[in-house]
């Protein structure tokens, strides 16, 4: 659905966007992360055809972004911005009026987008009384007029509470469903790390990594841990029981424990941990997050 083959960006001296090559399948949700000025954004732009690479091609459908063919292309692409900027003299219905008209679709649309996101009672209210929330949900209507077969969602979550999140990421789903390709980004990787398909990671421009989160986490070995409690403190019995095994830190306190240890020593430390019997009451296992895998690649350390 979205090819990216060999492309930079450069304004003036600085290259904003460094020879990135990368494939999204139809159907995908897709996670673009990075640091602050890592270029997701001038990627973002440089897919919707909003400006052109200094180097390389991208082709939504078949279709490059500087082709005549592109137009039609564009008819079929739905964008959030991260800032959304609305007309704040018109209604919320209004607005999306506006928009349909732009993308040369029905008004029909509109009231049940409005409804769907959660904006039913607001479609009469002029935009300068929406909170950064309801702005938020706007936006977003305004990105799914028309059906778009690809979505391009900047930071779409930003000022929304925890149920406008919940909503919006069962929204993405239904649109899934339907065959949907969704790019999006986010500061917010706990929020994301479970629910896209694969990430890429980028940084000063350049492809750091790509794959679902998964393979990132056994590609950059990072290790797994375990917080252990224990019926009553038992130190000596849990030094002993784990004698011999590869792990990368043991820390006890008391009746708890914390080890750190690679995911092939995984079931050796589980098989180890169970001789100890009732003697451990509770375990929990924590497999590395996607913030974790994201500060391993940038160098960051954990």
């Amino acid at each position: 659905m979205i090819e990216i083959d060999n492309v930079s960006k450069h304004y003036g001296p600085h290259l904003a966007v460094d020879g990135v090559s990368l494939r999204v399948e139809a159907g995908e949700l897709f996670g673009l992360i990075g640091h602050n000025g890592a270029g997701k954004s001038t990627l973002f732009r440089m897919m919707l055809g909003l400006i052109p690479a200094s180097q390389g091609d991208i082709r939504l459908c078949g279709q490059s972004t500087c082709s005549s063919g592109f137009r039609e292309v564009r008819r079929q692409l739905g964008y959030l911005p991260e800032n959304v900027v609305l007309y704040d003299n018109l209604t919320g219905l209004e607005t999306l009026h506006y928009f349909a008209r732009l993308k040369g679709v029905s008004r029909q649309e509109c009231m049940p987008l409005l409804e769907r996101l959660g904006l039913t009672v607001a479609a009469t209210t002029r935009v300068r009384a929406y909170s950064k929330g309801m702005r938020q949900r706007l936006g977003f209507a305004q990105a799914l007029l028309g059906n778009p077969q690809l979505l391009f969602l900047d930071e779409p979550t930003n000022g929304l509470d925890p149920e406008g999140v919940r909503e919006f990421y069962q929204i993405l789903r239904e649109q899934q469903d339907r065959g949907v390709t969704i790019v999006i980004t986010s500061h917010l990787l706990s929020e994301i790390q479970e629910r896209v398909s694969r990430l890429a990671m980028l940084r000063s421009g350049r492809l750091q990594a790509v794959g679902s989160l998964e393979k990132l986490r056994e590609a950059c070995s990072l290790p797994l841990t375990f917080d252990i409690r224990l019926s009553s403190p038992a130190s000596e019995a849990l030094h002993h029981t784990l004698q011999g095994l590869q792990l990368e830190r043991l820390e006890i306190s008391g009746n708890r424990a914390h080890l750190a240890c690679q995911r092939t020593a995984k079931m050796a430390v589980l098989s180890a941990l169970s001789a100890l019997g009732a003697q451990v009451s509770d375990l929990q296992i924590r497999e590395p997050s996607l913030e974790d895998v994201f500060l391993g690649y940038s160098g960051d350390g954990l």
